[in-house]
């Protein structure tokens, strides 16, 4: 065999073997599907039920880390998401033990309440709107927090080998981020329970390539790879989903609530939770995949 046909061969089997390729275009025409979810959310699933749901309110779960998208260089562009506090209001559901009332969107509802008064001073009044309007539900535990904090190449290094002008290489870093979440007894303002929770947000790139001369004067260069990155939402997703079984734990710890069957505890996601106390760390970390 030729020596320039034997690499062509070697390089063939490199970038196959490295698995570079570009997914692009089989994702282009992908159907929309729900949005992943990782083991924090069946932790919330497996929660053991509560002996009575608690009433709670979340006007909003503010990004309080002050990072930006390094790349392109933006003040416009945060690095976490924007939208934590639908996420707090879907971990709450999720688990069973809450009952959550809308406040974010409070003037919105206000203004409909009005319209509906408006509505059935008139003659001609739907069925549906003939009882009287009644007063919203106040909440006992007011839920407050943030993401706290993004650090970015906590970790990072790579590897990689070159034999006659054809190599590979991997390189890897390792983000973090960090959110507070609090509850606190709308009667006294005390701060019931408090916890913070850590998720790592991984990077990997790979590149195969070639540089080698194959005859004089005949040069054989070739490139590809990619990067994965993990998606910054679904980490902060993850890690607010964390901090919810950690305040119920804690709660439980510190006698605030209750489940409605204690001995259902050991057989639930909530036991291992709960194998810190007492002495729980501050920082718990999220275990989403």
């Amino acid at each position: 065999m030729k020596p320039h046909a034997l690499v062509l061969l070697l390089c063939a089997g490199l970038f196959q073997g490295c698995s570079v390729h570009d997914p692009m275009p089989a994702e282009q025409h992908a159907a929309p599907t729900l949005t992943p979810r990782a083991s924090t959310y069946y932790d919330l699933l497996a929660l053991p039920p509560p002996k009575g749901p608690l009433v709670a309110a979340v006007y909003g779960f503010r990004d309080q880390s002050g990072q930006y998208k390094p790349n392109p260089s933006s003040s416009f562009s945060t690095a976490v998401t924007q939208g934590a506090g639908s996420m707090l209001v879907d971990a709450l559901q999720t688990s069973g033990w809450f009952i959550v009332l809308e406040r974010e969107g409070l003037q919105n509802l206000l203004t409909e309440r009005k319209i509906i008064r408006a509505t059935q001073n008139k003659p001609d009044l739907p069925e549906n709107l003939e009882q009287t309007l009644p007063s919203l539900q106040a909440a006992n535990l007011l839920l407050e927090g943030g993401i706290v904090a993004y650090d970015t190449n906590v970790r990072s290094g790579g590897e990689g080998a070159r034999y006659l002008g054809i190599g590979v290489s991997e390189e890897y870093r390792v983000d973090q981020v960090t959110v507070n979440l609090r509850a606190i007894d709308t009667r006294s303002g005390r701060v019931l329970a408090n916890v913070m929770t850590s998720k790592t947000i991984y990077s990997v790139g790979r590149q195969a390539g070639v540089f080698k001369f194959i005859e004089f004067k005949k040069l054989l260069e070739a490139e590809s790879g990619y990067t994965t990155n993990e998606p910054a939402q679904l980490c902060v997703l993850s890690a607010i989903e964390s901090a919810v079984v950690n305040l119920i734990a804690q709660g439980i710890e510190r006698r605030l609530w209750r489940a409605a069957d204690a001995n259902a505890i050991a057989g639930s996601s909530l036991a291992k939770y709960l194998e810190a106390a007492p002495g729980r760390p501050a920082v718990a970390k999220a275990t989403g995949d």
